[in-house]
């Protein structure tokens, strides 16, 4: 059975193995407290790198170029009011390792969408909310495999 199992490629979810030039790395960004940044930063400290607070002590620089959350009507009802709106994330980024570029400013983006009742507007803003931080998280974890494909 465990032949099978890692014969498919299955492996548990935890720690990803970062590459050995990503010890101690930087992350840039304007908004350094939007929810794509903090999840960035999280994936990265749970891997085992270190982050530094400038970018001359860091092995790897992570540049955050675009950190973007749009929101649009995808319908509207009969009294021409939105029903369902549709939410993307969208980011860009690119990698260093000692000033070098390893990884080419690369553009992620996600998208879902979701119904609107203006009768139940603070849940639906909740909701929103809650969206938009699992796109954040969905494209940390993006990020995440890239990184450890270096």
């Amino acid at each position: 059975l465990l032949l099978l199992v890692s014969a498919c490629g299955f492996h548990l979810q935890g720690r990803t193995p970062l590459p050995a030039a990503l010890p101690v790395s930087y992350v840039q960004a304007v908004d350094r407290q939007s929810d794509f940044v903090q999840d960035l930063r999280k994936e990265l400290l749970s891997s085992g790198a270190q982050l530094t607070t400038r970018s001359e002590d860091a092995t790897a620089v992570v540049r955050v170029l675009t950190d973007n959350f749009q929101r649009r009507v995808l319908s509207v009802s009969a009294t021409d009011r939105p029903a369902e709106y549709e939410i993307t994330y969208t980011v860009r980024f690119s990698v260093s390792f000692g000033g070098k570029e390893v990884l080419p400013a690369q553009e992620l983006s996600t998208v879902r969408d979701y119904t609107f009742d203006e009768t139940i507007l603070l849940a639906k803003e909740n909701e929103e909310a809650i969206l938009r931080e699992a796109l954040a998280r969905d494209l940390a974890d993006v990020v995440m495999r890239r990184l450890t494909n270096l």
